[in-house]
């Protein structure tokens, strides 16, 4: 049970405080309801690109690591397909240099040419590294956009292409900040060694006087049901073969979210799971094989991936996945299957919580959500899932039509 109080600023920047007196540590987390979904095409990677560009500076705080190294602490930050997200680590006695960094560079980020083409640089060498130079890095930059042809969900968070960050101009980047980083946009988490009302009083001293900004109104353009099954092929210089097989999954708020994640859980989590056993172990037609969700905001991807061993044909592999799934479709799990993963599940999640940080980052993505509250109630929603519903969902999602299959293959 993860506890917290809740209160809201006159300039609409939503606070929740979790009190911990075991730690002598804080955490401050800020999300950002901003992720690689809101960018338009052709101006993609923005989001990202911003993650960076906070760290360059804000007009009264020039470097942003000197003052919180000074005082104990660390920072991060991640940017998916549907938010940003910031977080601060440092002793609870000095909560108050967090607040004063964090809300520096939500009021005013310093927009400079040099730091503007630093942070350019360091994400166009970020995307030749991680997506371009590595075995098969660019998987999610071919796999996107053939499972989704209408929604922003076709290009992955680092952008559609290189092109796109490199002539990213100064006028659109401060757009996009106006936009997006206000109060209104954002949830903030403090959690740790603090009281909720010395939190209230530095969120009021801090954050308030920051202009409550245009309430930014996502309008998305919707996924079409996919009709028919859509294939690529890429020839690179992998070690193995490869098959990437995505269905598209109802979004994150749906009442069956839980009942793919569990699925995905069934199919390949740890050594004694579905995939693994047959198409790993007794068959041996992969080195390497997993079911795994996206967990989007919106409709997110079911995706089953596995390396082929040496010499195995890609006929062959594909076929025995099918008929992995279809036995999902034929039969129910049993029961023992179920309450397996369904103790996993309820470890993971329980672990999961222990850290002080994983608390204040989940607050804030299912305040995000809906309500913060929900974190406390996740997991019952997975103890209630019967084999009826896995099966119905499985026969509903596991068709050749509703598929987009990658192949990825190695140079002859």
């Amino acid at each position: 049970m993860v506890n917290f109080n809740r209160f809201t600023l006159a300039n609409g920047l939503k606070v929740l405080v979790h009190e911990d007196p075991t730690t002598p540590m804080a955490v401050l987390n800020i999300l950002y309801d901003v992720g690689a979904r809101d960018e338009e095409a052709g101006k993609t990677g923005f989001a990202h690109l911003f993650e960076h560009l906070m760290f360059g500076g804000s007009v009264n705080i020039p470097s942003y690591d000197e003052p919180l190294q000074r005082v104990g602490g660390e920072n991060n930050a991640f940017t998916s397909n549907d938010i940003t997200n910031y977080y601060i680590t440092l002793p609870a006695t000095n909560i108050e240099t967090a607040f004063w960094l964090e809300s520096d560079r939500m009021l005013s980020l310093a927009f400079s040419e040099k730091s503007l083409d630093t942070q350019r640089n360091v994400v166009m060498e970020e995307f030749k590294q991680r997506y371009l130079n590595q075995p098969y890095g660019d998987v999610w930059l071919k796999l996107r956009p053939l499972a989704y042809q209408t929604h922003p969900y076709q290009w992955a968070t680092i952008g559609q292409d290189l092109a796109q960050i490199e002539h990213a101009k100064m006028e659109d980047v401060k757009a996009f900040f106006k936009k997006h980083y206000n109060p209104q946009n954002a949830i903030l988490v403090v959690g740790g060694n603090v009281n909720t009302e010395d939190v209230k009083a530095l969120a009021e001293k801090w954050f308030e006087p920051i202009p409550a900004g245009e309430k930014y109104v996502r309008n998305l353009p919707k996924e079409l049901p996919q009709t028919e099954a859509r294939t690529l092929t890429v020839n690179a210089n992998v070690p193995l073969n490869a098959i990437y097989i995505a269905f598209k999954m109802p979004a994150r708020k749906d009442a069956n979210y839980q009942v793919f994640d569990l699925m995905s859980d069934i199919l390949s989590q740890g050594q004694s799971s579905r995939l693994y056993n047959s198409l790993l172990k007794e068959q041996q037609l992969f080195s390497d094989i997993n079911a795994y969700i996206t967990s989007s905001l919106d409709e997110g991807l079911f995706i089953v991936e596995g390396k082929l061993v040496a010499g195995v044909s890609t006929e062959t592999a594909e076929k025995a996945i099918w008929l992995e799934l279809q036995k999902m479709v034929d039969n129910q799990v049993t029961e023992d299957e179920l309450t397996k993963v369904k103790n996993k599940s309820e470890s993971i999640m329980l672990f999961g919580e222990m850290s002080l940080l994983d608390k204040a980052m989940n607050l804030a993505y299912y305040e995000l959500l809906g309500d913060a509250a929900d974190l406390n109630i996740e997991i019952d929603k997975y103890l209630a899932i019967t084999a009826e519903q896995l099966q119905t969902v499985a026969k509903d999602t596991f068709k050749k039509e509703k598929s987009s299959t990658l192949y990825y293959l190695a140079n002859a």
